[in-house]
């Protein structure tokens, strides 16, 4: 690896970085008369409105359309975001997608499509959505899919209610599911709210599950285990064929977290390690915009013996090529969202499959990786990295370095975005102190990475020098350091 040379000084010029516009509330822009939009002249004879309809009118502001526009944009840019800067948050995969995604998903044929039309009315879309199952079975090396679950949590919430319905099925009632130290935090949330009683599962000490311990664990109250592949240390489980065998030796079945899938794709096939059901984050590995509250996608995807428990209705193709939908499934948990999921996501995704192909695919998942790596190798000698070992799509540093400077995780994630990145991941996962984590994906460009190494070298130089630097930031933006307690529990979210 060649080295990386120091970034500049931060420009003192205002506007540099995009986050010092300073923006008016749209009341207070607000003037008598002013219109964004004119109707035509009535063409109808007058009607008095029923009383019962008239009251006193809302309190809207009065703008003209270049105002609101504007006004927006402006706002847009009062945060750091995917099509702004480079954005490493990891184990939720901000990747720049294709635009012409977008456009595919807007066409008319699938945004005016009703979820009501008739099949024979809709053939197109249910063909997409019947070969785009078909695509997610191939990838993860499972049997059958359901597109309907909205969000990763709901896919998790959804492939439960499969293993307990399985369960049911054989006349058992478990009650306890594994959950590893190194999952996703809404693993355990899916598991209670599913009515099972979360058992936390201990990594080893190189961060990775063994199989021993999970053997230890099994019992026949335990439904199964959650398992996040890669893990949240962005390392693989290697003992997941040992895991699996340990968990179906008790009668339990495997549930394997896909949300870090870009790791993985066209190199492993979780089903074919074990895996009895898994979701998968389309919102993240396959294209579909993440973040701003969605919509997102988390199909789940499972083996021949959870099939007949999957949500109805599901898409079936008829011998003479029709594609219909086939709702007398009485062993089905039910649905899980209205209609047939989000489809525009659904769109998205199928078009990310379809124009990368399976080369590509593969391709993508390389570059996550050799992407995380060059990250992992350029900063370990200015940030702590408690699991020294190569990387899957991932690494987690820590503060551990700067605590001696009395400068912490937080302050070098704000201190980063006066130098124009979104900072990465904190705090998270829980089993490493102080953690870092960064997720660069795979459309990033080494002269991207190559700038956020030599900030990232530069706020470590900083913190041995002048730490009082970092714990003001951020000072470049026009919102500066928040009290985080008191914006998520007193928001004030109105004009």
């Amino acid at each position: 690896m060649s080295p990386v040379s120091p970034v500049s000084p931060i420009d003192p010029t205002p506007g540099r970085t995009g986050l010092v516009f300073d923006e008016p509330l749209l009341w207070v822009q607000s003037r008598p008369g002013r219109r964004g939009f004119s109707l035509p002249r009535r063409d109808v004879p007058e009607a008095p409105l029923d009383f019962g309809l008239v009251g006193e009118p809302p309190d809207l502001p009065e703008l003209s359309e270049p105002q609101v526009v504007r006004h927006y944009t402006r706002l847009s840019q009062w945060n750091v975001g995917v099509d702004t800067a480079f954005y490493p948050l990891g184990s939720c995969t901000m990747k720049y997608n294709p635009k012409a995604n977008d456009r595919l998903a807007a066409l008319p044929g699938f945004a005016g499509s009703h979820p009501l039309l008739p099949a024979g009315f809709a053939q197109g879309a249910l063909g997409l959505l019947w070969e785009l199952e078909r695509g997610l079975a191939e990838v993860t090396g499972m049997d059958a899919v359901c597109l309907q679950p909205a969000a990763g949590a709901q896919g998790e919430l959804t492939g439960l209610l499969l293993i307990e319905a399985w369960h049911r099925s054989r006349g058992e009632e478990r009650t306890k599911i594994l959950i590893p130290d190194t999952a996703h935090g809404t693993n355990p949330a899916s598991a209670a709210l599913c009515g099972y009683t979360p058992v936390a599962a201990a990594s080893g000490g190189r961060g990775i599950l063994t199989a021993a311990a999970v053997a230890a664990l099994m019992d026949e109250d335990t439904a199964g285990i959650m398992v996040t592949n890669p893990n949240t240390l962005g390392l693989f489980e290697e003992e997941l064929p040992e895991i699996a065998a340990a968990v179906h030796a008790r009668g339990g079945q495997v549930y394997c977290d896909g949300a870090n899938l870009n790791a993985l794709l066209g190199a492993v096939r979780l089903g074919e390690l074990g895996a009895d059901v898994m979701h998968v984050n389309l919102h993240k590995t396959f294209s579909g915009p993440h973040g701003g509250g969605g919509p997102g996608a988390g199909p789940v995807c499972v083996k021949a013996h959870l099939e007949p428990f999957l949500p109805a209705p599901r898409v079936v193709r008829g011998d003479d090529g029709a594609f219909a939908w086939e709702v007398d499934r009485p062993r089905s948990i039910g649905r899980v969202h209205a209609f047939h999921g989000n489809f525009g996501v659904l769109v998205r995704a199928y078009a990310y499959l379809r124009t990368l192909g399976a080369e590509g695919l593969a391709q993508a998942s390389r570059l996550a990786v050799l992407n995380a790596n060059y990250v992992r190798v350029a900063l370990r000698d200015v940030l702590h990295l408690p699991f020294d070992r190569p990387c899957l799509h991932e690494c987690v540093f820590s503060d551990a370095k700067q605590r001696p400077h009395k400068v912490n995780t937080q302050d070098l994630a704000k201190r980063l975005i006066d130098y124009g990145f979104h900072p990465p991941t904190v705090y998270f996962p829980m089993v490493v102190p102080g953690a870092l984590m960064v997720e660069p994906t795979e459309t990033e460009s080494k002269d991207t990475l190559d700038a956020f190494i030599a900030a990232v070298r530069a706020i470590a130089r900083e913190a041995e020098e002048s730490p009082e630097l970092l714990r003001a930031a951020p000072t470049r933006t026009l919102v500066t350091r928040l009290d985080e307690a008191a914006a998520a529990r007193q928001p004030c979210l109105t004009g």
